[in-house]
């Protein structure tokens, strides 16, 4: 945490850690995962997943895209979800949208969808700084996921497996999370984009 960061601040990651925190308890319970055999599927270590649990990390998206992967969810599955008690609804205001930055490259992630509403659909806005890079590696889920970018404004570019793809405002990409995915914005203004991700697996 920055020296300058206000308390508001530490609460809204407080927050969001322990939000976090209770899908991953409730995820890897659902699965009967012991802690040990959710860090040997997705190579994060057992104590790391245990802070996770109890809310005393803040981890990096490439973390968390690694315990996602192992639990066989998408990373925005992370996020979502109902708290416990509150029914879901169909709609979710701008305000009540749960908005998480990345401590490793800075990028700020919302996710739009209402939470919990049971859709294979979900959308996330994203805030890219300039020069951030995010490289996931979890290429092999047991379930392929379908996702889509479109960028709103400024350019970024994406690697997938060997194929590079520089996407500038209004464009749209279609693809498989089934190899390991770089983003990256090589310019010196920040980007925005919207990803569609279909949490069924791709047939």
């Amino acid at each position: 945490m920055l020296d300058n960061a206000n308390p508001t601040d530490e609460t809204a990651e407080s927050g969001i850690n322990e939000r976090i925190a209770e899908r991953v308890r409730a995820l890897r319970a659902a699965r009967g995962y012991t802690l040990d055999a959710l860090a040997t599927r997705c190579g994060v270590s057992r104590s790391m997943i245990s802070m996770i649990e109890r809310g005393a990390a803040s981890p990096t998206a490439v973390v968390l895209d690694k315990l996602a992967a192992g639990l066989g969810i998408s990373l925005a599955s992370l996020f979502g979800g109902e708290r416990e008690g509150a029914p879901a609804e169909p709609l979710v205001r701008r305000g009540a949208q749960l908005k998480w930055r990345d401590p490793e490259s800075g990028y700020t992630r919302r996710n739009l969808s209402p939470p919990g509403w049971p859709s294979p659909l979900q959308l996330v806005e994203v805030d890219f700084p300039a020069g951030a890079r995010v490289a996931y590696e979890t290429g092999g889920r047991e379930s392929t996921m379908h996702q889509q970018v479109w960028v709103m404004s400024g350019r970024i570019d994406i690697v997938i497996g060997d194929a590079l793809h520089s996407l500038q405002q209004g464009d749209c990409l279609a693809m498989r999370l089934d190899r390991p995915i770089i983003f990256s914005n090589p310019t010196s203004k920040a980007a925005r984009y919207v990803l569609a991700i279909c949490d069924a697996p791709a047939t």
